[in-house]
């Protein structure tokens, strides 16, 4: 990484230019070569970080347009439904994998600073993964994953869903799960639990789905009102011996995100108003 490597060039030229000149001894010599490692690793740290930051803030800026902008097109639709329901969530869809292929592109304006910040190119690749996910690119998706930084639950799950979808043993969905929530902070892993138990259910294991959904309910703030409460209904359904009634479809969007599951499209019968006089 060249930002070591600048940073422990300026700790040796200081440690050599203080001793040699007798100005410190070894010790204070030593001691301040440490102060220009440091200094000089957050200098070009941030000098670095400061160009990547505007990097990434052009692309948070195309997609929060692009996502207003089909933000409008669906309330529009709903306000006033034409032509096919089915054609248009598709035509929103594909608009939808333009906008994340836009910002892949862009991701590669930061390929020059992979080499400067240690694991950089790990999070560039975690960055491009989940665009491709939210495109279905899944072969980029599994190409990209052993070469990402797995340490956000959303992450997590992307991974876990993967490992659903390519018939990994549970053994392996169980370990990558533990390994996830134990870095999740308070408050994060609602997302993580759940799709942990679906896959339990999956498996007809209701009793080890009982229990992550237990663990969720102590190490989250639940609203009953909100996507969060979905826990604690899927946990009254499990132990009310209900599984067919276990369902992550109030977790909304961000279930979706995972594709393991298809929203189901409510379709209203349009009516034509009377038309007085005239038939």
């Amino acid at each position: 990484m060249y930002s070591i490597l600048i940073s422990s060039v300026a700790a040796l030229l200081t440690f050599f230019l203080l001793h040699s000149t007798n100005t410190s001894n070894w010790g204070w010599a030593f001691f301040f070569a440490v102060i220009a490692f440091v200094g000089s690793m957050a200098v070009v740290s941030h000098f670095i970080r400061k160009r990547i930051g505007a990097v990434m803030m052009d692309i948070q800026m195309m997609m929060e347009q692009g996502q207003k902008d089909l933000m409008r097109q669906m309330n529009a639709f709903r306000a006033r439904p034409q032509g096919d329901p089915i054609r248009f969530q598709k035509k929103l869809m594909d608009e939808q994998r333009a906008l994340c292929a836009k910002a892949v592109v862009m991701t590669d304006a930061l390929n020059p600073y992979r080499n400067w910040i240690p694991f950089f190119g790990r999070q560039t690749n975690t960055t491009r993964m989940q665009f491709y996910y939210q495109m279905r690119d899944f072969k980029k998706v599994d190409a990209l994953l052993p070469n990402c930084l797995v340490i956000d639950p959303i992450t997590a799950s992307m991974k876990l869903a993967r490992m659903v979808s390519n018939n990994a043993p549970l053994e392996q969905m169980e370990k990558t799960f533990r390994r996830a929530r134990s870095r999740a902070r308070y408050d994060q892993s609602v997302l993580l639990a759940s799709l942990m138990a679906w896959i339990y259910v999956r498996e007809k294991k209701i009793d080890e789905a009982i229990a992550v959904l237990d663990k969720a309910v102590k190490t989250n703030h639940i609203e009953e009102n909100g996507p969060s409460g979905t826990i604690t209904r899927n946990l009254e359904m499990l132990r009310n011996n209900r599984v067919r009634d276990f369902s992550n479809a109030g977790l909304g969007e961000q279930w979706y995100m995972l594709m393991l599951e298809e929203p189901k499209i409510r379709y209203e019968r349009q009516t034509r108003p009377p038309r007085y006089g005239r038939f």
